[in-house]
């Protein structure tokens, strides 16, 4: 079982790493703490999540470029260079970015100064994602089941190692390799478990977890105890979203499953089967818009019926959120875009 999941790991930051998207660039009065201008590499930078919280929205991604939305995207100092992959906003002042050599910044501006509360080239491990439940207490996770914990707002970060969402098998081998050669165990450990990509809070405050290997888990307890669901899938899922009714999970090659009480999964059929990496609500009993690659905007709505809205050729797209002028942004290829229903597929 060990060299099974070692072999097939698909990691998907590794796979983003192949896009670059252009920014948005016009002239704008600036703050004195934003740049100058968007330095040239940005202009055509990996961007990886956008997040937006009332009257503020970020955009973070290669290079520790981070971006926030004033009538346009400018970008903003950061104490980092390493590749940014998710943020998090708790308010619309306080929020967190995390990425690769195990960075974690944090903002109490709304994104217009950035401050580093980790980072670690020695761990070789990236986070993938970020969630906090209040000022203080948050987890980042990430990468081989990377899982740091805060309990003073990011002041201090400790490890956590979750044997639970092991397979049973890897159970016991750890378990016998921890009498034999302790050396060999430690490192085998580090690398058994599933990459983490997204951690979400559901509507009764208990936290879903997706991941590779088909991981689904819930946990009651903030994430210090996790409960797998097995979806008979084995392939990875990159996002998942709570609306009111119905919990959402999806990822590779077009599979979203769908379910009202965690028990019962059902599979959402989509009129393509690209993987899908971004979503976000569509309003109260509206379901869902999903984003993935080649292009494809795609709505799904409470009972699993789907919709292509638009595929754009020669794209893949990332992320996608909505601001609080009602715009909705999309990352991908070819850069930040403002959706526009009207147009053509």
């Amino acid at each position: 079982m060990r060299f099974s999941i070692l072999q097939s790991r698909l990691c998907v930051f590794a796979c983003l790493l192949s896009i670059h998207f252009p920014l948005l660039a016009d002239n704008h009065p600036q703050h004195p703490l934003l740049r100058d201008a968007i330095l040239p590499l940005a202009s055509q930078a990996l961007v990886l999540d956008l997040v937006s919280k009332q009257e503020t929205a970020l955009a973070v991604g290669e290079r520790g470029h981070i971006f926030i939305y004033d009538e346009q995207w400018q970008q903003v100092v950061t104490p980092t260079k390493a590749l940014l992959t998710k943020a998090f906003l708790l308010s619309p002042s306080l929020g967190w970015a995390v990425g690769h050599d195990a960075t974690i910044l944090q903002t109490q501006d709304g994104g217009l100064t950035w401050q580093q509360q980790m980072q670690s080239s020695r761990i070789e491990k990236p986070f993938l994602d970020v969630l906090f439940f209040d000022a203080l207490h948050g987890v980042a996770v990430g990468a081989y089941g990377l899982f740091y914990r805060t309990q003073n707002g990011g002041r201090s970060w400790e490890s956590e190692y979750h044997q639970e969402l092991l397979h049973e098998d890897d159970i016991l081998y750890l378990k016998e390799l921890k009498l034999e050669d302790m050396t060999l165990y430690l490192s085998e450990r580090s690398t058994l478990l599933p990459h983490f990509n997204r951690i979400i809070t559901l509507s009764n405050g208990h936290l879903l977890m997706v991941g590779e290997l088909g991981l689904v888990a819930t946990s009651a307890d903030l994430g210090r105890h996790w409960t797998k669901h097995d979806l008979h899938y084995e392939g990875s899922f990159f996002n998942a979203i709570a609306t009111d009714n119905t919990v959402y999970v999806m990822g590779l090659r077009g599979h979203v499953f769908q379910s009202s009480d965690l028990s019962v999964w059902t599979r959402v059929d989509l009129p393509l089967t690209a993987t899908i990496n971004g979503v976000m609500p569509l309003g109260e009993e509206k379901g869902i818009r999903i984003v993935g690659n080649g292009g494809v905007i795609i709505d799904v709505n409470e009972k699993g019926v789907s919709q292509l809205i638009q595929q754009r050729q020669g794209e893949s797209l990332v992320a996608i959120t909505q601001l609080a002028n009602g715009e909705i942004w999309i990352a991908g290829s070819k850069g930040l875009s403002r959706f526009n229903k009207n147009d053509s597929l």
